[in-house]
Order: C-alpha cells, then sequence, then structure tokens
C-alpha cells in the first residue's frame, strides 16, 4: 500500500499531508483534490521548465519575490470561455484581443513610437487628450481622420505653428459663428473728411465702420471699405496678418 502519508494506488500515487522530497521527483502530472487547490510553495522561487526530447529547455515561467518572468516563442492569456486569445507577445509583435483597452493611471499611457489603431474614446464624463510634449503630435489616415466631441468643446493648442492642410480637397469650416481672435482691424477715413479734419480741429472725421474681407492670391487676409475697388497690395497695414 505505500508508506505513511504515500499510498499507491490504480491511478497512481497519492500523497496526503506535508511532505519533503530531498531529491527531483519525476511524474507526467500532479493533482490536487477535487475540493482543494493546488499549491507549490518554495523559500527562493518556483520555476517550472519545458524541455524537449533532447533536454534542451524550450520554455520556462519563473515566480519570485520581486516578479514573474516567462522565457518561451509566444506567451499568450486566453479567456476561460471559448479560449479567445486576451493577450499573447513574441519576439515580433504585442496583440491584445480584448474588446476594450482600458488605462488607469494618473499620466495615462505613454508611447515611444507610431501607434495603429481604429478607435481612441475616454470614458464618459471624462476628457480625452492626445500631447506631445516635446514633439510634433501627427496623425495619419488613408481615408480621412475624424475628431468628434458630442457633448463638449474640441481644442488644439500648439507653442509655434498650427498647419491645416489639404492636398485634393478642402477645409470646410461649418459653425454658426466663426471667430478669429487678436486680429488687428484697420480702420479707414477718405480724404475729404481728412482734409476737412485738418481745416477744421474741431470737427471729428467720420470712420467707415462697414468692411469687406478680402482674400488675396498670396493667400493674404485684409479689410477693404465696404463697396470700394479691390486693392490687393502685399504691403497693406490693413492685412490681417502679414
Amino acid at each position: 500500500d505505500g508508506m505513511g502519508n504515500l499510498r499507491v494506488t490504480k491511478k497512481g500515487i497519492r500523497l496526503e499531508g506535508i511532505s519533503e522530497f530531498l531529491l527531483p521527483l519525476y511524474v507526467k502530472e500532479i493533482h490536487s483534490r477535487k475540493d482543494s487547490p493546488l499549491v507549490l510553495q518554495s523559500d527562493r522561487n518556483v520555476t517550472v521548465n519545458a524541455r524537449n526530447h533532447m533536454g534542451q529547455l524550450t520554455g520556462q515561467l519563473t515566480v519570485g519575490a520581486d516578479a514573474v518572468e516567462a522565457q518561451c516563442k509566444r506567451f499568450e492569456v486566453r479567456a476561460s470561455e471559448g479560449g479567445k486569445v486576451l493577450f499573447s507577445a513574441d519576439e515580433d509583435e504585442i496583440v491584445i484581443g480584448a474588446d476594450r483597452l482600458k488605462v488607469t493611471g494618473t499620466e495615462g499611457a505613454v508611447f515611444g513610437h507610431s501607434v495603429e489603431t481604429p478607435h481612441i474614446r475616454a470614458e464618459p464624463s471624462q476628457d480625452l487628450k492626445l500631447e506631445s510634449p516635446t514633439r510634433s503630435l501627427v496623425m495619419e489616415a488613408p481615408r480621412g481622420v475624424q475628431v468628434n466631441a458630442a457633448a463638449g468643446d474640441l481644442k488644439a493648442t500648439c507653442r509655434k505653428e498650427l498647419h491645416l492642410q489639404s492636398t485634393e480637397g478642402e477645409i470646410f469650416l461649418n459653425a454658426d459663428t466663426i471667430r478669429l481672435g487678436n486680429l488687428p482691424v484697420g480702420s479707414f477715413s477718405s480724404s475729404s473728411s481728412s482734409s476737412s479734419s485738418s481745416s477744421s480741429p474741431s470737427s471729428s472725421a467720420p470712420r467707415q465702420t462697414i468692411y469687406e474681407l478680402c482674400v488675396c492670391p498670396n493667400g493674404k487676409l485684409y479689410l477693404s471699405p465696404a463697396g470700394a475697388g479691390s486693392t490687393c497690395q502685399s504691403s497693406s497695414n490693413i492685412c490681417l496678418w502679414s
């Protein structure tokens, strides 16, 4: 029947209680009781090795006090139901197969290189922020990039220039109000009014209050008196910017 806590049965060897093996133990399978978990305990670490028929190490899992390390050609984490791959890693790529990737850290997610994804979304009632503190932020797509803020504001800020460029199509701004802030606005007064003001200092020269926003062929915007002829000058002092 065996000796002490070690018993020989028809299904193999049954070990009850706590036992200590001073030399390696070679078995094909290790099972716990149906109502008890299987515990592997060590004062240092627990290492599980897999070898081929030549004795070469093909896979290793080490559970230590500071880290859990896996050394293999491919590492996979599968769902309990259906066997769907939730996470896999090899030398070429890392695949996250979950329906949603959630980052809960206060600093967000930091990517050293490019990121390829069809959808980026923040949690409900939370802001989504894409930021590059010291470099440029580039968003590219072969069929267009869509940025949507259904219940809030959309804000794009930069330290230097902000370029909106369309190589083949157009840039379409559709809103109830389009405002261009911090732009210098020029004033206009007729020559007759200026001459009359010079002859009579007490009279104030009337100012033109209605202007037209004109576009030069070189892309500059300038203000022109309503009804006056278009006189586009690259050095005009009433251009909105130069």
